[in-house]
């Protein structure tokens, strides 16, 4: 099945020929490109401030802020003049990625939440994990009422005193078979 564009979803899938929807699925294949548009969700970044933050080399970090570019993940700003009085364009993140669903993207996003973890007090880290048993009509109900509340929270816009965060969920089917029947022979 290709890629499906419904309620303002982009649906990406390996095996859509539609050649923007591929360019789109391989721009966000790469943690590193994921933690770009991280970064410039709030804030515009230069190609240099993005590559001092990520620890990543400026020809890199060019190459991937020109794939996010194209694929209408990241816009360019107007130029300014930096410290030096060399022109810098900053990049702002457009929202898109919320936007687009990766059925097979899940590896991607592990990646990412991993990288951008690592190093952090885990005191800093709030990380809960439950099991639930759910007919379907109930886990539909719960993928809404999480997509409703996340994008409430995101539509509302950032909060000019705020501080950044970043949510990652996951909801998988648990490999738990049932015990086996104990009832009297």
């Amino acid at each position: 099945m290709g890629a499906r564009r419904g309620e303002d979803r982009i649906v990406l899938r390996p095996d859509d020929d539609d050649a923007d929807l591929q360019a789109k699925g391989r721009a966000l294949s790469s943690p590193l490109r994921m933690r770009i548009l991280r970064l410039c969700a709030f804030e515009s970044r230069t190609n240099k401030e993005l590559a001092e933050l990520l620890g990543v080399n400026p020809g890199t970090m060019l190459h991937h802020v020109r794939t996010l570019v194209n694929t209408d993940f990241l816009v360019a700003e107007e130029p300014r003049t930096g410290a030096q009085g060399a022109r810098e364009v900053p990049y702002r993140a457009t929202g898109l990625s919320w936007k687009t669903s990766m059925p097979q993207g899940s590896p991607i996003l592990v990646e990412t939440f991993l990288q951008q973890i690592e190093g952090l007090d885990p005191e800093q880290l709030d990380s809960t994990w439950m099991g639930l048993k759910l007919n379907d009509e109930h886990l539909d109900e719960l993928r809404e009422r999480l997509y409703e509340l996340l994008n409430e929270f995101k539509e509302r816009g950032p909060d000019p005193d705020g501080a950044t965060y970043s949510l990652f969920t996951t909801l998988h089917p648990d490999e738990n078979p049932p015990a086996p029947s104990t009832a009297p022979e």
